[in-house]
């Protein structure tokens, strides 16, 4: 491979070096989804404890290094800006530039709209780009060297290999992933052969197990573990963790903490982490004036886009209860995506079969916080609601699937709760380790959830042992649903390319439609005046009773406003817990 791909812009491979640094400090942000400034977090708040940590550097003698983890370049107003007007400089790209960042890593995300967006991003870059299990991308490198002070500093950069099923609409014949672990092993030989001194990894993947499975979404401590890996940046699953005994960081998310790690040279050359730890921010925490002045205008550019009327709704919208009450923004948003699917299906075959509609909640809280749920108030709508609606800018599919498989998609679903023990004292609703965006609500059906039987799929699709059926008395039109029954589902393109490993929709017949935006089709729905007919369904699910059972939830402190939705069923608010929470006992 050419030196110009492997080493830094500029710096040709020396022929002899002095080696005299003995101390590096790694500086690290990941999953920034475009949080530049302008909150109590954010980049431009990191921008002053990136300040700080470097004049420590300074005086220890240290070599201090600034890097990206991935997923800074979609999410948040800015990022819609970033889409709606991709002529313009990209502001994450300035503000990397201005605050003189050494190396960039890719997230899954950076591809969700697209390979030529996302290269023409990477081309305004000031510093080198890295991801050494997913290619080709052009401007990308599959590793690199770093020559800082007599030191040569390789770094390797992994993403989870899900992104190529993610954006399988996007990288479909044209950028294939490798499993994470296989490939940084290949990297770190490529590199130790080069005469590194030192290898980082940046993992935007989460933790995982110390001996993860080939093709791991999560798999940084086995990273971590590979013979010639000297520190990780983690990233991907938005968690706050620090061990210098790995050595790993993971540095929250929308510029939530700074990572430091603090590596030195023993006496025979040998690196060792001296520190491992994460610097919060918060709003005591000032902006750096000049990263704050940069990105103004974006900023403004930016409200001023969010604030465009798209339509109006007549009641509140949320998701405080989406996984325990019928959810109106879900069954919006499943309207207009049925709404938009019906007119791309006239002429097909499966014009006449029964059309269902798949939503998932986007923001519900978990490892995002207690702010992190929509709450849209009745009246106009603009884009910005949209965006609480649907965070991530999937597009229309549509799938064929039976009935068979229409019961699987919903058991995977009910995986989400956990087994429920009547009797026994109340115990989480919600298994924290499935994420909640794969909770799809199938919309035009009917089914009741049995979560006195453990759940029959695993998070990964495949059967769990023992594994029951939850979902009962499944019904279309108030007849029960046949196995070999079809139906057409309107679904987003992440679901329909595999994202959530939904086993019943490995099977299952895509059709080939004209491309639609989500947020395009809810804004249109919205702005007219025509009903979907999906809006007079009877509400999806619920859960069978389960006399002498109870569940505590968390949701986001503005549930307070809507607890009289959930009145009559016996649902007590039992206060703020430690991580900011309302928690509710519930009855089942």
């Amino acid at each position: 491979m050419p030196d110009n791909r492997q080493h830094a812009k500029g710096e040709a491979r020396p022929q002899a070096r002095s080696v005299q640094a003995r101390r590096l400090r790694l500086l690290a942000t990941t999953d920034l989804h475009m949080q530049l400034g302008g909150a109590a977090s954010g980049l431009s708040r990191i921008a002053s404890l990136i300040a700080e940590e470097r004049a420590t550097a300074a005086r220890e003698g240290a070599i201090c290094l600034l890097v990206d983890n991935g997923d800074a370049l979609q999410g948040g107003a800015l990022g819609e800006l970033a889409a709606e007007e991709p002529a313009r400089p990209h502001p994450v790209m300035r503000a990397f530039a201005h605050l003189g960042y050494d190396v960039l890593g890719l997230g899954n995300h950076d591809f969700d709209l697209g390979l030529e967006r996302l290269e023409a991003v990477l081309a305004q870059a000031a510093c080198p780009v890295v991801c050494s299990n997913l290619g080709p991308v052009r401007g990308v490198l599959p590793w690199l060297v770093l020559e800082r002070a007599g030191l040569r500093i390789g770094v390797i950069s992994a993403l989870p290999p899900q992104t190529a099923v993610w954006n399988r609409h996007h990288l479909e014949g044209r950028a294939e992933a490798r499993d994470i672990v296989a490939a940084a092993r290949e990297a770190v030989q490529a590199l130790r052969l080069e005469g590194c001194d030192l290898v980082l990894a940046l993992a935007h993947s989460g933790p995982g197990a110390a001996d993860a499975l080939p093709g791991a979404e999560n798999a940084a401590l086995a990273v971590a573990a590979l013979d010639g890996i000297d520190a990780v940046i983690a990233g991907h699953t938005h968690e706050r963790h620090a061990d210098p005994s790995v050595p790993l960081v993971l540095p929250g998310a929308n510029g939530s903490d700074l990572g430091v790690i603090a590596l030195e040279a023993g006496a025979e050359g040998r690196w060792h982490v001296a520190t491992a730890a994460l610097r919060p921010v918060s709003a005591a925490v000032a902006e750096d004036p000049a990263l704050a002045s940069l990105v103004a205008e974006d900023h403004a550019r930016a409200e001023a886009l969010m604030a465009r009327p798209v339509g109006r709704v007549e009641a509140p919208l949320h998701s405080y209860f989406t996984f325990i009450a019928p959810d109106r923004a879900l069954a919006l948003v499943a309207a207009a995506q049925a709404a938009a699917l019906r007119p791309l299906l006239a002429g097909w075959p499966e014009a006449g079969l029964p059309l269902l509609s798949a939503a998932a909640p986007g923001l519900f809280g978990g490892r995002s916080g207690p702010l992190a749920y929509a709450d849209i108030p009745a009246g106009p709508v603009a884009l910005r609601h949209l965006v609480e609606l649907q965070p991530f800018p999937n597009d229309l599919h549509a799938v064929v699937v039976t009935g068979a498989q229409l019961g699987d998609w919903i058991e995977h679903s009910a995986g989400l709760f956990n087994r429920i023990v009547p009797g026994a004292d109340p115990v989480a609703l919600i298994d924290p380790g499935l994420p909640g965006h794969d909770f799809d609500v199938i919309h035009g059906v009917a089914c009741e959830i049995d979560l006195s039987v453990p759940s029959r799929f695993l998070s990964d699709g495949s059967l769990r042992q023992g594994g029951a059926r939850r979902a009962r008395r499944l019904t279309y039109a108030g007849r029960a649903v046949m196995p070999d029954q079809r139906f057409v589902v309107a679904v987003n393109s992440y679901r329909s390319s595999g994202g959530g490993n939904v086993a019943a929709l490995r099977g299952a017949e895509r059709l080939d439609l004209p491309g639609t935006g989500l947020r395009a089709a809810l804004a249109g729905y919205l702005g007219g005046a025509a009903h979907d007919p999906l809006e007079q369904a009877p509400p999806p699910w619920g859960f069978v009773p389960l006399p002498g059972a109870r569940a505590w939830l968390q949701t986001g402190p503005g549930a307070q406003g809507h607890l009289g939705e959930l009145a009559g069923r016996g649902v007590e608010a039992a206060g703020i817990d430690g991580e900011g929470f309302l928690r509710l006992i519930l009855p089942l």
